[in-house]
């Protein structure tokens, strides 16, 4: 399994498109377009999700509701293109034209890819940068999230994120008796928290940021729950299935840090308070007493829940821009404004949860069998079994 994807942020469409997805497996549009719906909610977004009402077009790969194991395109239009078609279009414009055409963008925003994108592609206007650079790309990543998720849910695996911190406000009663009651109680959180003492902080401080012109991070976990033991590789560093999800977490914009389990805090821990101990049974197999390793051991799964949390750093754009250099120039000015969230860790939330799903969905097709989804369940089915009876 892997995917593309492709477009800008003020462009006409973004598109991804999906190749690997098994064959017979149930999809159709509303089953991505609730996810797109679920990106774009969270206290301390932006205008741009008032412009923008995400939808998916199933282009190909899917027919009467079934996929055909052939590649899927999916596709989500900008509504916004409207007023930027001159901008952004793709024939070309001459000299007079050029001086008509606005938002060139010469003031890179630090930390933003703006500054290192235009020296590595040679842009004078940063704007060729932005455009791809911007998060709204994730909007397809939510997409093929999407799909893997219907996938993984075939399969009898739940996929299921929630926010632990925002702005140094950190949620202290995250107890919960299934994944579906998570999943509950955070849609029905304006910042997907499970603490509703915090949700109550966190949306002073995100209320409190967009006052001053700033911007604020945080920390969101995704938690997978009903996977195999054995999905992954201790043989090579490359099929390790942690260190997959590890890169895709950081790959998501602003994130800047990885932790599966009891993370950095099992540096200040002795072994014997790290390390979970197994148990076995006749009906369950072997299990954990606990999960402090977050659901891998020698970049396996264990078949305890995949536990991963994600830091994102605040948004680089600031409407209290900090200091930059004009490229043209070289004179030193506030840095450029682009319309922007006070907020998006809510929103990235999910964009987690999709980024991981994809990766454990394409580790289960490696390892079950590529082609049909019910094979695949059934040879989950077997190897269940035989794990369990080791």
């Amino acid at each position: 399994m892997r995917y593309i994807t492709a477009g800008e942020s003020h462009g006409p469409q973004l598109t991804t498109i999906l190749e690997g997805i098994p064959a017979q497996m149930p999809l159709v549009a509303e089953d991505i377009n609730f996810e797109l719906a679920r990106r774009q909610k969270g206290h301390g977004r932006g205008r741009r999700m008032q412009i923008e009402k995400d939808t998916v077009q199933i282009l190909s790969g899917v027919r009467h509701g079934k996929t055909l194991g052939s590649p899927i395109t999916l596709v989500v239009e900008n509504n916004d293109w409207t007023h930027w078609t001159k901008i952004m279009g793709s024939e070309p414009i001459s000299e007079n034209e050029e001086e008509e055409v606005k938002r060139k963008l010469t003031r890179p925003r630090p930390g933003h890819a703006d500054l290192v994108g235009a020296i590595k592609y040679g842009h004078r206007d940063m704007r060729n940068v932005l455009e791809r650079s911007s998060a709204r790309e994730t909007t397809v990543r939510v997409a093929a999230g999407a799909v893997a998720k219907k996938l993984l849910a075939e399969l009898g695996i739940t996929v299921a994120g929630h926010v632990l911190e925002i702005g140094g406000v950190k949620a202290e009663n995250i107890e919960y008796k299934n994944l579906q009651e998570l999943k509950e109680r955070t849609e029905n959180s304006p910042v997907r928290c499970l603490d509703e003492v915090a949700e109550k902080k966190m949306m002073a401080a995100i209320d409190q940021a967009k006052e001053e012109g700033d911007s604020i991070g945080g920390i969101v976990e995704v938690i997978i729950e009903g996977l195999p033991a054995g999905i992954g590789s201790y043989v090579h560093y490359d099929h390790k299935l942690d260190a997959k999800i590890a890169a895709a977490m950081v790959s998501i914009n602003a994130f800047k840090g990885v932790e599966f389990g009891i993370g950095f805090e099992a540096a200040s821990r002795p072994g014997s308070q790290v390390h979970d101990e197994i148990i076995w049974n006749k009906d369950s197999g072997y299990t954990r007493k606990t999960n402090n390793l977050g659901g891998f051991e020698g970049g396996m799964t264990t078949g305890m829940p995949i536990v991963v949390r994600g830091v994102m750093k605040p948004i680089p754009t600031l409407y209290k821009p900090l200091q930059s250099v004009d490229i043209d120039s070289k004179e030193p000015f506030e840095a450029s404004i682009e319309r922007s969230d006070s907020c998006a860790v809510p929103a990235a939330s999910v964009v987690a949860e999709a980024v991981v799903a994809w990766e454990v969905a394409k580790a289960v097709v490696d390892q079950f069998g590529k082609d049909r989804i019910d094979l695949i369940r059934e040879n989950i089915q077997q190897w269940n079994e035989r794990a369990r009876t080791y």
